[in-house]
């Protein structure tokens, strides 16, 4: 089913036959796009990160980022696939044509990104940083700075990036110190040091333009005094092109456990009191703006997750096939048996089985949340509209979050398929879970993300989003029910949703008591028990799908409900192997998972406080 990447055949079905894409087409925005355009773009899109990304992926790794005499310079490996993504437009392929873009509907772009990701993500976090400072450019920018800077960032000759991160700040952006003193012009004078600036300096643009998060002088303190400046590398003259250095220099780069292709970067900002800014937007609606970035980045670094998880499910399948070593069970007693490939073990087949059912669990969900934001814009009423925005809400950190967790989970797993050898770098595995640790923390940590889900998507609104949510996981429950061979499994799915929800209505009575702590204590396992039910409901959608299919393919082939026929078939036929597949997937991820769910739920419901009542020196004495 294609490269070791990605299965395309289970991205049709996603696409095509659990969501139904085909709706977004009915939008006049999307009306030019067809089922067949999906299928060339994603073939497009499998060619590009097969032939181009993937060979620069362990170069990249090797090769890493330099810092000399105060330049960055990115692997030369990524040059020229990077010129060339550029100048197929994939860095901007959602935006309107008008902008150099190829209109695409995200949840279609989502399904290409997944393969760019999985052949090679710290290549692509240049263009994907360039693509979300560009595109707060495009809304909140004047049109002078539209034209300045954000044409040259989506046509991908200009590099973006988001600066929020100073030494001591970390995740509390409220105590940030950088400082925007305004000029008799209009424009501002930037000072202050950012750092863990994902591609902050490197050598594959002409210029690089900075979101900058600051203070304007006199402005209050917190979250609420925060600005957001524009801040070019180089200024641009009336010309249009890059000119003189804008007093921004790189302090130093990291040295990293993974994505060593992608330059993080010190940056300073007026050493010599001479660094200008534009204001975008207005006074004090920083975090606001940027916010829009920092959604947009969640759901790629998700979909990072997915490609990195996709990547190593599908190296330790094709290795668990090729890996002959011992015997097999039912031969163990024979010494004259051959030893038979390792997918034939059964330790070796339920850990693959977890990994699939995971990663095609978590693509789903994925491609769910990019649905939900593109109807979220194009929908027929506003009502309809607000719908899909506060379901994209309530996904985003689910979706960022547990991809990440659940992708080192997958990428240590596949080194465990490999054995030893997938500790060695001769195989691409132990990099997969290097490169795929980093989406667990930035762009929030995934503690943080807990938090957000909780404190804030939870009781947004009176909590019709997630109330909403449940409502329809039950209506799934209830119609799956209805197929035999998913009975069982369905009741398994209501139970656990039946747990969730009332997990979740305690919450909101803990919220407002003196038993606050709990949902704050226990936000991030609440979170991951929250991404197995939707996990588990999405693969229990498709497996219902397949049943169905299942059915008219076995009808058609005359087989009947004869078992040892469909399995006979099944070994032939790759259309009902996949469908099986499904099948298989959502019973193992029933009753393996989703059955422990309760449990889970009513750990949380102790109100088990240790871990906030104890002594920190009871963690642990000093010395």
């Amino acid at each position: 089913m294609g490269s070791m990447l990605v299965n395309r055949r289970d991205q049709q079905f996603v696409l095509f036959e659990q969501l139904g894409v085909e709706k977004l087409f009915t939008a006049e925005k999307f009306h030019d796009y067809t089922a067949e355009d999906v299928r060339m773009l994603i073939g497009e899109a499998e060619k590009f990160a097969v032939n181009e990304l993937e060979p620069a992926y362990k170069p990249g790794d090797e090769q890493g980022c330099t810092f000399t005499d105060g330049i960055v310079k990115a692997p030369p490996a990524f040059h020229e696939p990077y010129r060339k993504l550029c100048a197929a437009g994939w860095n901007c392929a959602t935006k309107d044509p008008d902008v150099g873009g190829q209109g695409m509907p995200l949840t279609v772009f989502n399904a290409c990104a997944e393969w760019f990701n999985a052949a090679n993500f710290p290549l692509m976090m240049y263009p994907g940083l360039t693509w979300g400072a560009a595109n707060l450019i495009d809304k909140y920018g004047s049109e002078e700075q539209r034209q300045r800077y954000m044409m040259n960032m989506y046509a991908g000759t200009w590099g973006g990036t988001m600066c929020l991160t100073e030494p001591g700040a970390g995740s509390d952006v409220g105590a940030l110190k950088t400082r925007a003193v305004r000029r008799d012009d209009g424009t501002w004078l930037i000072t202050g040091t950012k750092i863990f600036i994902s591609c902050g300096d490197h050598d594959m643009c002409g210029n690089i333009v900075h979101m900058v998060l600051a203070r304007i002088e006199g402005d209050p303190p917190g979250t609420d005094g925060i600005s957001i400046f524009i801040v070019p590398k180089y200024r641009v003259g009336a010309d249009g092109q890059p000119g003189e250095v804008n007093d921004v220099s790189t302090g130093n780069i990291e040295h990293k456990m993974g994505i060593k292709g992608s330059a993080t970067c010190v940056l300073n900002f007026g050493e010599n009191d001479a660094c200008i800014g534009e204001l975008l937007g207005e006074a004090r609606s920083g975090m606001r703006i940027m916010f829009n970035m920092m959604n947009e980045a969640r759901l790629e670094v998700g979909m990072q997750g997915l490609g990195h998880a996709s990547a190593a499910f599908e190296h330790a399948l094709a290795y668990a096939r090729e890996r002959v070593q011992s015997r097999a069970v039912w031969d163990f007693a024979n010494p004259a048996a051959s030893p038979v490939p390792i997918i034939e073990h059964a330790d070796v087949r339920r850990v693959l089985l977890w990994m699939k059912a995971y990663v095609e669990g978590i693509r789903s969900l994925n491609y769910s949340l990019a649905y939900a934001i593109d109807f979220s814009e194009v929908a027929g009423d506003a009502a309809e509209r607000e719908r899909w925005h506060a379901i994209a809400e309530l996904l985003t950190p689910v979706c960022k979050a547990f991809s990440s967790d659940r992708a080192v989970d997958i990428c240590s797993l596949a080194i465990d398929t490999y054995g030893g050898y997938g500790y060695c770098s001769e195989y691409p595995v132990e990099q997969y879970m290097r490169d795929a640790k980093i989406a667990c923390l930035y762009e929030g940590t995934n503690g943080i993300q807990a938090l957000d889900l909780v404190a804030r998507k939870l009781p947004s609104k009176g909590g019709r989003a997630v109330t909403a949510l449940f409502k329809e996981i039950g209506a799934t429950a209830a119609k799956v029910a209805k197929e035999p061979a998913l009975k069982r499994d369905a009741g398994i799915l209501g139970n656990a949703l039946q747990a969730v929800s009332g997990l979740t209505r305690q919450f909101g009575v803990w919220a407002e008591g003196a038993g606050l702590v709990v949902p704050i204590l226990y936000a991030r396992p609440y979170l991951d028990i929250l991404g197995d039910l939707l996990v588990g409901w999405h693969l229990l959608q498709g497996a219902a799908i397949a049943v169905r299919n299942l059915e008219k393919l076995y009808g058609a082939a005359g087989v009947g409900s004869d078992a040892a026929g469909r399995r006979a078939l099944a070994r032939t036929d790759n259309e009902i192997a996949f469908y099986e597949g499904k099948v298989a997937a959502a019973k193992f991820f029933a009753v393996n998972i989703l059955h422990g769910l309760p449990a889970r739920c009513e750990s949380i419901g102790m109100m088990e406080k240790v871990p906030v009542e104890m002594l920190d020196r009871s963690l642990g004495m000093e010395g």
